[in-house]
């Protein structure tokens, strides 16, 4: 399994599955990450935490327990 956490800069990946259950799943679908949505990491921080990424036109900052949650390919 390859998630979100991951990836290196300068990477395009597309969601393939979220992983997680109820609120947390949900405040990740809110905003906008769901399944065959292209995601571009733009930035990780030196300890992996936050996770920056460009997903539907916007920036995004994600926390490295969230990205693990998100499986790409």
């Amino acid at each position: 399994m390859f998630t979100l956490r991951d990836v290196k800069c300068d990477q395009n990946v597309v969601v393939v599955k979220l992983h997680g259950e109820g609120a947390t799943r949900r405040r990740i679908m809110d905003m906008g990450i769901t399944k065959g949505t292209p995601v571009y990491v733009r930035k990780v921080a030196p300890l992996g935490d936050p996770v920056e990424v460009t997903v539907r036109g916007y920036e995004l900052s994600l926390r490295k327990a969230d990205a693990q949650m998100i499986e790409v390919q």
